[in-house]
């Protein structure tokens, strides 16, 4: 009875508090939105939000690839090719499946990127969209990648007003059966 119920421990009413969501951010796994980029620990929780960019859920993500209303952007990075392997040895890239029509741009997510990197990005951006900065653009990579964040971020900075940030990326995709296919690098042409 009610002897039973003051005597449960604080630490259980915390707990069931933090499972249903009362115990706010720090218990219910919030992540705050930094000021800049995310600088290291790429695979780590992300924030629900994105500041200036629509953030939605693989049913809205699926919407607009069916309807064909967003230029896809998976920012995967791609481990190179290492410089100093042994004479005979033989290299294979890793298979990345992602969304169906996305241009993948590897590497465009860190939190500091190159001159190059960052030239690169613009280029496939601009080439991607017609040059067209109001054109929608959506940005994943994987659940719990910070890379997508970034460059969702970055995109923002470089005036692009229609900015779609889709956080489960290639995992919540295949969470709900939706189809993956295997892509390469997208090559900017000179």
């Amino acid at each position: 009875g009610d002897e039973e119920k003051e005597m449960r421990p604080p630490s259980i009413l915390l707990l069931a508090a933090g499972i249903l969501g009362l115990a706010g951010p720090a218990c219910a796994g919030g992540v705050e939105e930094p000021a800049g980029y995310r600088m290291d620990e790429y695979r780590a929780p992300v924030p629900d939000t994105l500041q200036g960019a629509t953030v939605v859920s693989t049913s809205d993500a699926e919407a607009l690839w069916r309807e064909k209303k967003a230029v896809f952007f998976d920012v995967m990075p791609q481990a190179p090719k290492p410089a100093n392997l042994p004479a005979g040895t033989i290299w294979k890239e890793k298979v990345r499946k992602d969304i169906p029509g996305s241009v993948w741009l590897a590497n465009v997510g860190y939190g500091a990127i190159s001159a190059e990197t960052a030239e690169y990005f613009r280029q496939s951006l601009a080439a991607n969209t017609g040059s067209d900065k109001s054109r929608t653009i959506l940005f994943y990579c994987m659940t719990d990648c910070w890379m997508s964040w970034n460059a969702a971020k970055r995109a923002l900075e470089w005036g692009y007003d229609s900015v779609v940030w889709y956080p489960l990326g290639s995992d919540g995709w295949e969470s709900a059966n939706l189809p993956l296919e295997e892509n390469t690098p997208y090559v900017v042409n000179d």
